[in-house]
């Protein structure tokens, strides 16, 4: 008998518990840190474990036993097999569990679980679609450095290239390398030393100044072109016929949708809501698919 559904939206930063009861009736909301699978497993069930708590504190209720409640949590990680499998695994017990991408349940947050397509650009890139028959697509989300074209940590790694061209000779010390260099160093070493250090977070920092500088800087204004590109080149690759409805969402997506041609800026349209209601979606898929099933 599942009495309650608790949806989980898990990073690298930090993660998210939404309740409810299974008539629908919210119960509450709980935070907790990091439950990104490269992070570990363990350390994952322990912050869901704390935010799922927060919620119920939240509504002043004690926490049920984990086999009253049906869970699905997306998680950073979880397209990784070994690491799905380990998460899975350490089920404390609940009535049903489900485990998904941090973009699919972003996707269906935003489309209240109907078809629909998501571009999705912030620290990385990617695209998602659930079509009418039920088939889903990915594209792009290969990771940093060699793929996440046209998001805020690929627009930093050009600005810290451009940087290095002008520290060389190879290009002008133009505004944006100087912002760069005021960052992250502006001798050969002090740069070298950051770019050793600095990861796929540090490099999306940087995005910040390309932005700021695009009107000083035509170096900044041609990434930011580029970065459109990349952005409806995905947009393009996941619903090539346009028969879908398009959100996009995270911070460079957001900024530059408005930027991209008129026939993919038609196709767009506001997130209903956020990834956490998305995994809730799915816990509520999950205990009426299984209520079904006992009673057949």
């Amino acid at each position: 008998m599942v009495d309650y559904l608790i949806g989980v939206d898990g990073g690298g930063s930090g993660t998210r518990a939404l309740v409810q009861r299974s008539n629908g009736a919210l119960v509450g909301a709980g935070e907790a840190g990091p439950s990104a699978l490269g992070q570990g497993v363990a350390k994952a069930w322990r912050n869901i474990a704390i935010a799922v708590r927060a919620a119920f504190d939240q509504a002043g209720l004690a926490q049920p036993r984990w086999e009253r409640c049906a869970l699905a949590a997306g998680l950073s990680g979880v397209s990784h097999p070994p690491l799905r499998e380990e998460f899975l695994a350490a089920d404390p017990g609940l009535a049903h569990l489900e485990a998904e991408t941090d973009s699919f349940t972003m996707l269906l947050g935003a489309h209240g679980g109907k078809p629909g397509a998501i571009l999705i650009a912030g620290t990385g890139s990617i695209a998602e679609a659930l079509r009418a028959d039920g088939s889903r697509a990915t594209v792009g989300g290969w990771g940093f450095p060699v793929g996440d074209e046209g998001s805020g940590a690929w627009l930093g790694l050009q600005a810290v290239r451009q940087a290095q061209n002008a520290l060389d000779g190879r290009a002008g010390a133009g505004v944006l390398a100087r912002r760069v260099w005021m960052h992250c160093g502006d001798e050969r070493e002090s740069l070298q030393d950051w770019c050793a250090q600095a990861g796929q977070f540090e490099y999306a920092q940087l995005a910040r100044a390309v932005f700021d500088t695009e009107a000083q800087d035509p170096v900044s204004a041609a990434l930011l072109q580029s970065a459109v590109n990349s952005l409806e080149d995905l947009a393009l690759a996941i619903d090539p016929r346009g028969r879908l409805p398009l959100a996009a969402s995270g911070s460079i997506a957001e900024r530059l949708a408005p930027r991209m041609r008129p026939a993919l800026r038609s196709r767009l349209v506001a997130a209903q809501d956020n990834a956490v209601a998305g995994a809730l979606v799915l816990a509520r898929r999950a205990a009426q698919a299984e209520t079904t099933e006992a009673a057949a």
